[in-house]
């Protein structure tokens, strides 16, 4: 996440949620908005991600919203098969490039409010600076969704920037909807909060 993030004037759904198109305009005025590829605070936070996962290895894994693949690089390293996601043609094709040897990678590109990958089941799943941008209706949508798709024992990571105040929700609004569940018995493996973003590591009981 960063300061130098073009302003796009946001164009909501009718649901509240911000709509593929804002996704569109940011790429189409800069390749790289949030500048993933040489920003200090999303290097220390991918290196955490990485580290918060228990596991050397995952069979089937996803990642929501993996915009152009510098996380999806490093995550498909430990996967033995990683489905990425984006809204954003133009964020995919760089992250196509970006993990050409990956042959492990596959990626789509979907609005997961709204067209989640149907009928497969995933050991891993990682919601990383995504769930703010939906509107409470939509984000229940998508936990329904998430929650049908992992196995027995699977796990979801929750990464979000915790100073955002232009987006539907907030990281902590975020977060917590999806920590009701462990009233329920999921397992809260690991949780943390830095000065610019909060993980959490749920796992299926």
């Amino acid at each position: 996440m960063s300061e130098q993030t073009p302003h796009i004037e946001p164009t909501l759904t009718p649901s509240g949620s911000l709509a593929p198109a804002y996704f569109h305009s940011l790429y189409a005025k800069q390749t790289d908005p949030w500048e993933f590829e040489k920003s200090p605070y999303e290097a220390a936070k991918y290196k955490a991600t990485l580290a918060a996962l228990p596991h050397a290895r995952y069979d089937q894994a996803l990642e929501l919203g993996c915009s152009i693949g510098v996380l999806t690089c490093q995550l498909a390293r430990r996967c033995d098969h990683l489905l990425a996601i984006d809204v954003s043609e133009a964020a995919l094709a760089q992250a196509r490039t970006r993990c050409a040897d990956l042959f492990q990678v596959t990626f789509e590109q979907r609005d997961i409010a709204h067209d989640f990958p149907e009928g497969r089941s995933f050991d891993l799943l990682i919601l990383s600076e995504v769930g703010y941008y939906f509107a409470l209706p939509d984000l229940e949508v998508l936990r329904q969704r998430i929650k049908e798709a992992l196995k027995p024992g699977g796990q979801l990571l929750l990464v979000h920037f915790t100073d955002v105040t232009n987006y539907p929700l907030t990281a902590d609004t975020v977060h917590e909807y999806f920590l009701e569940w462990k009233e329920s018995g999921w397992r809260l493996l690991h949780s943390a909060r830095e000065k610019d973003y909060r993980l959490d590591l749920l796992e299926v009981s």
